[in-house]
């Protein structure tokens, strides 16, 4: 574990930006699964939402470990970076809520957007510091769009 990791998980926002940073990178970068694995309970789970080419919806869970091989291709082949562009967090005791816009560029300061969206973030206060314990997210698509808050 890298010392410094224990700053991504004091403050919400900046846990935010790590799960992101974890994940973004020029294509065959390695991403930092490690990083990624200490800012999540081990048991956390992501579930992506996925429209069909019918306009079905259905959710697709994944453990961490899931999560980590089912990207691995496409960040093997193509340039990704998530990034923050607004976020809102609520908490009530020991656990807390955030949402977060994200836009996907080729790179950070591409003006190009790959697609937007949003996360849902659930997190827990544990051992003096925050933990995920579970994510959902959507991209907006035609009739689910976002404004800034």
């Amino acid at each position: 574990m890298n010392p410094q990791w224990n700053d991504d998980v004091r403050e919400i926002p900046t846990l935010i930006r790590a799960i992101y940073a974890c994940i973004s990178g020029p294509a065959g970068a390695p991403r930092d699964w490690a990083r990624f694995r200490f800012l999540h309970r081990p048991e956390a789970l992501s579930l992506r939402t996925v429209v069909e080419p019918d306009g079905s919806t259905r959710a697709q869970v994944f453990t961490q470990e899931q999560y980590v091989a089912d990207v691995a291709p496409f960040f093997a082949a193509n340039d990704f970076y998530e990034i923050d562009i607004a976020h809102r967090v609520e908490i009530f005791g020991q656990v807390a809520h955030a949402w977060s816009l994200y836009e996907a560029r080729t790179a950070p300061d591409s003006p190009v957007v790959i697609k937007r969206g949003a996360n849902s973030i659930q997190l827990c206060h544990e051992d003096g510091r925050w933990w995920v314990v579970s994510t959902i997210w959507d991209n907006e698509r035609e009739g689910v769009r976002f404004g800034l808050w």
